[in-house]
């Protein structure tokens, strides 16, 4: 009868252990699901070719043609003033782009945004880097770059190249920008 009380913690063990392992390995193939459906979609080459082929009016009244950015690491944030997450990472972008500018890095902000709205937000809050006007056709631009829900703030980096390196829908972060800035 020993044997039989010592057989049954371990067999309740492996039961335990067995069940943990399905649980987990379920957990893992629906978080991949979730996000092959719902997450970030492949970028097809062909959006990227078209951003570089546009040209945005500036809030100062010129233009702002993306074909000039071509060589160097660019990063591509699409904002607007309604946006609060947008607007708390403005001082982040303008830092990074300060800061790695000498290293060949460009920053462009695109504002998914009224004009006027944008200039008035600029006077208070000036930014050191390019900012274009997208409107809301900035948002079928998103989409096309990956971001099908569309939201904001969508940021895109591209290497010297002009491949897309990197993608991120939402806050950027330090950490982002500084495992970004190893980019070219």
């Amino acid at each position: 009868m020993d044997e039989v009380a010592a057989e049954a913690p371990v067999s309740a063990l492996r039961r335990n252990w067995l069940v943990g392992a399905v649980a987990a390995t379920a957990a893992v193939a629906g978080g991949g699901l979730a996000w092959w459906r719902h997450g970030a979609q492949a970028v097809d080459d062909a959006a990227v070719a078209r951003l570089w082929g546009l040209g945005f009016d500036t809030p100062q009244g010129g233009s702002l043609a993306f074909a000039a950015f071509k060589g160097k690491p660019l990063l591509v944030n699409f904002w607007a003033t309604w946006c609060p997450p947008c607007v708390e990472e403005m001082p982040l972008l303008d830092r990074f782009y300060r800061q790695q500018a000498a290293n060949g890095w460009q920053v462009v902000g695109l504002a998914v945004d009224q004009p006027a709205a944008v200039r008035k937000f600029l006077q208070q809050t000036p930014v050191s880097f390019a900012i274009g006007l997208a409107g809301l056709e900035g948002v079928d631009l998103t989409k096309a770059l990956g971001n099908q829900a569309g939201g904001l703030p969508f940021t895109v980096v591209l290497g010297a190249d002009g491949r897309m390196r990197q993608r991120r829908i939402g806050r950027v972060s330090e950490a982002d920008l500084h495992d970004w800035s190893s980019l070219t």
